[in-house]
């Protein structure tokens, strides 16, 4: 427990002039707003959050509602988006997910993580992510950061997210949960990065057993 508690202790310090996640930038930016944060979620999908923030933020000058996402052709919708990664499958996916948040959940995007995961296209890490930011209930939303900086600090041992999520609500407090996932993804992208991390520069480096890192800076 004590190592946990420093670790969350020190990462608040060290990222808070960090540049924000996607999700702090949209739940700052947009009041929380689930249906905005579950969109901006799905844009994000195998991109980087510096690509897709300000996809989003133009997204949503023409749209903030699942109605008003179904309003806007697939076409139109691909040149919206068209400069972040698998954009036409992405502008299907926000049209598809929207249209089964209208029809089975009379427009609002439900608070429970049965309901979220039910939506076809929507995951795991997703579905954690908006409970998380978009409805303040405690979650862990596990991403390429989160599940390798929990093995490499020894936190836990897996091998899929899926198990690293269970591991981490073992070990972790309740109250972490929800900032457990922006404290790893900034240090995931600017310090502990996937290939060749920056241990020279980590603040946590003596809190850190380096569980598969061969090589660093």
């Amino acid at each position: 427990m004590d190592k946990i508690v420093k670790i969350i202790t020190i990462l608040c310090k060290a990222t808070k002039d960090m540049p924000r996640t996607l999700s702090q930038v949209i739940a700052k930016k947009y009041d929380r707003d689930p249906f905005l944060l579950l969109m901006s979620c799905l844009l994000s999908l195998r991109a980087k959050d510096v690509t897709t923030i300000p996809i989003a933020i133009e997204l949503f000058k023409l749209a903030t509602t699942p109605r008003e996402i179904l309003a806007i052709p697939i076409t139109k919708l691909e040149k919206i988006i068209h400069t972040i990664g698998f954009y036409r499958k992405k502008a299907k996916l926000l049209h598809s997910v929207s249209r089964e948040i209208l029809d089975r959940f009379n427009g609002i995007v439900p608070d429970s993580s049965e309901e979220l995961l039910s939506i076809n296209g929507v995951g795991i890490k997703t579905a954690n992510l908006v409970l998380s930011e978009g409805f303040g209930i405690p979650a862990i939303c596990v991403d390429t950061h989160v599940h390798t900086i929990s093995n490499r600090l020894g936190l836990v041992v897996t091998k899929k997210p899926e198990d690293t999520e269970k591991a981490l609500m073992a070990i972790f407090p309740k109250k972490y949960w929800s900032e457990l996932n922006n404290l790893f993804v900034l240090w995931g992208q600017n310090i502990c990065t996937p290939v060749s991390p920056f241990c020279s520069k980590c603040a946590i480096a003596k809190l850190c057993k380096r569980v598969g890192v061969a090589k660093s800076r």
